[in-house]
């Protein structure tokens, strides 16, 4: 029971697709990039052509120095939080700050209508 435990946990976490499943992730030093999605949290090495492609795709928004998330994820933007689902939970928003909260909505919403 275990090892099937543990063999479908990798599964899911080999097999995400970071424009489908991740609302945001951020870029660390030598290519090890933390993915955050609604359960989970995935620290994984990729390559700088991974990495241009993923910012280049239009899927994401860079809202701080090292930290992207996905526009088409995003549920709402408020008092310097994104919000990316409806139970509020602290794994499911990131902390922006307000003025650069303006800024981000203008970005957002070029690529998908939100409520703000």
């Amino acid at each position: 029971m275990m090892n099937v435990i543990a063999e479908e946990t990798h599964s899911i976490y080999e097999n995400f697709e970071v424009e489908k499943d991740i609302y945001y992730f951020k870029v660390g030093r030598l290519g090890l990039v933390s993915f955050h999605g609604r359960n989970y949290n995935i620290k994984k090495s990729i390559t700088a052509d991974q990495l241009n492609n993923y910012i280049s795709s239009g899927h994401f928004v860079k809202v701080s120095s090292n930290c992207y998330v996905n526009a088409r994820k995003v549920l709402s933007i408020t008092d310097g939080l994104i919000c990316f689902d409806r139970g509020y939970s602290e794994a499911n928003q990131i902390h922006i700050p307000k003025w650069r909260q303006n800024g981000i909505k203008n970005q957002l919403s070029a690529h998908k209508p939100m409520a703000m």
